[in-house]
């Protein structure tokens, strides 16, 4: 038996996903180019020994003026296995590797809903995981980052 640190990404799926168009039929006749906002939220919390369950959560509505063209929610998550990781190691591989490996897919099923629901496919920007767990960090230790 070894003690060499295990990483494994067991299973990938979509827990939850969302679509509301609460302005059709007649939205579909608006041609203004929407405002998109995109909210992004990531969790992680274990399941099992050394099994941990990752999600990453985007909100995207698309407003025209006032009126919501769309709203799409996701939830992409995974199920990874880390064994004889040290404490200290744990948190940045849930906060920082796992929503890196999920947020391709999260992409991938935000556009495919867009165009599904009739509106031009939403194409995510890439996101800096990094970048966003240390500015938790330093939040949650009363810092900025310069």
């Amino acid at each position: 038996m070894t003690d060499a640190p295990v990483f494994n990404m067991d299973k990938i799926y979509v827990k939850d996903l969302s679509l509301e168009i609460p302005n059709a039929p007649q939205i579909f006749l608006d041609r203004d180019a929407p405002q998109i906002e995109v909210q992004l939220h990531t969790a992680a919390s274990a399941v099992d020994e050394g099994v941990y369950e990752v999600t990453v959560t985007s909100t995207v509505t698309a407003k025209i003026g006032e009126k919501v063209m769309f709203l799409i929610e996701v939830k992409q998550a995974g199920i990874f296995t880390l064994r004889n990781v040290p404490e200290a190691e744990k948190t940045p591989v849930l906060a920082v590797v796992c929503p890196n490996i999920l947020f391709p897919y999260l992409r991938e099923v935000v556009s495919d809903v867009s165009v599904r629901a009739g509106f031009a496919p939403v194409l995510l920007s890439p996101i800096n995981f990094e970048a966003l767990y240390q500015q938790q960090q330093a939040q949650a230790a009363g810092t900025t980052i310069q």
